[in-house]
């Protein structure tokens, strides 16, 4: 889904904040963006991160 590819690309080639990535994405708040993400996924946006930093 177009939503999880963009959050996988920041994710991976910014240092923006998670919270920023989820307002960025037009959440209002990180937890729901981390929730969905962890859905999509089966790892945290952080878990994400950590493979590329």
């Amino acid at each position: 889904d177009k939503m999880i590819y963009r959050a996988k690309n920041k994710l991976s080639s910014t240092v923006l904040s998670i919270s920023e990535i989820a307002f960025e994405l037009g959440f209002e708040q990180p937890q729901s963006f981390s929730r969905l993400f962890k859905l999509k996924t089966n790892q945290s946006p952080q878990q994400y991160r950590a493979q590329f930093y």
